[in-house]
């Protein structure tokens, strides 16, 4: 037993997995804690460090980043603040809800502000208490998307589609409040919202099969549960011949599914980024609100190989669209 105990020790060390700066021991700490290795969440940190150093710091000489991520093991997140606690930072930045969650659990009497990015609905998780007033710890940039340009944009792309399908994890807020979101920019529009709740990846295939079957398009949302297994989302769709449109638009450039409408994951960085020099210059989380992306950092992508692969043609409108990819 002692043997297992020892070994279980340490392959949760090394999930732990911190990247660090040798530095002046002067400089300002900042501590970055993210979920895991994810090409989008790996955008927002270094969105966030390039504002932080394009503000004139130093990294190594004025600023210290540290980075330390679970590899989307949620029981690993106390090891992983506790030992950020420990290192004394000036600024904690918490990227994904469950993090920002954690985070602000464990560090409430904490001295140091927090900034939290790539959170979609910063209230509904508890963060901030309205997106016009920032939290008494924390506060930061929002990855939600535009539901209602989303809409728009299926009803062009998509003309036919009046049942969007919309898998989400029942235990994430970020889930939850995503399918309140959809469903209220539903209203008053030609689109019904047909939902499936997924607990873990392992039922992804039967549970979208399921709702390809009832849906006309299935939209894949920034969920720490669908994006990594998005894959596996795009070939029960696929199977279907249901078009499935992402948030992030890494899968369509490798040709996995149709199209995406998402935001730059780096700009939410900088977003960030820029409020965490507000608080290094003394400002108050509470006086700073949550950011959302604007419109503009919002882009098309579609690849059309995949929509030909599922019998969908591309409207003439975006014939001249730099958006579409071979």
């Amino acid at each position: 037993m002692k043997r297992k105990s020892i070994w279980s020790g340490l392959v949760a060390a090394l999930m732990l997995v911190p990247v660090c700066n040798v530095a002046n021991a002067d400089a300002l700490k900042i501590a970055i804690a993210n979920f895991g290795e994810h090409p989008q969440l790996s955008a927002v940190a270094e969105g966030f460090k390039k504002e932080i150093t394009s503000s004139g710091m130093s990294e190594g000489k004025d600023v210290v980043f540290t980075l330390d991520h679970v590899n989307f093991d949620t029981t690993l997140l106390p090891q992983m603040l506790a030992k950020i606690n420990a290192s004394k930072p000036d600024l904690v930045f918490a990227i994904t809800t469950p993090v920002a969650q954690n985070a602000l659990n464990m560090f409430a009497d904490a001295s140091y502000p927090m900034v939290f990015g790539a959170v979609t609905d910063p209230v509904a998780a508890g963060l901030v208490p309205s997106w016009e007033k920032g939290g008494k710890k924390m506060t930061g940039a929002s990855d939600g998307l535009d539901i209602g340009a989303t809409l728009k944009l299926v009803e062009k792309l998509f003309p036919k589609a009046e049942t969007i399908g919309v898998p989400f994890n029942p235990g994430e807020a970020n889930d939850v409040a995503m399918v309140a979101s959809v469903k209220e920019a539903a209203k008053g529009t030609k689109f019904s919202v047909a939902e499936v709740s997924i607990d873990n990846t392992n039922e992804i295939p039967a549970r979208v099969a399921a709702l390809a079957r009832k849906a006309d398009l299935i939209y894949g949302s920034g969920s720490n549960l669908i994006q990594p297994a998005i894959a596996a989302v795009a070939a029960s769709a696929n199977e279907a011949k249901v078009p499935l449109l992402n948030s992030d638009d890494g899968p369509v450039r490798k040709g996995i599914l149709p199209a995406a409408f998402s935001v730059s994951y780096k700009q939410i960085g900088h977003n960030a980024g820029k409020i965490a020099l507000r608080l290094l210059k003394g400002e108050k989380t509470a006086d700073i609100a949550p950011l959302r992306p604007a419109y503009e950092d919002h882009a098309i992508t579609i690849s059309r190989s995949a929509m030909d692969a599922i019998g969908a043609e591309i409207p003439a409108e975006f014939d001249n669209c730099d958006c579409i990819i071979k």
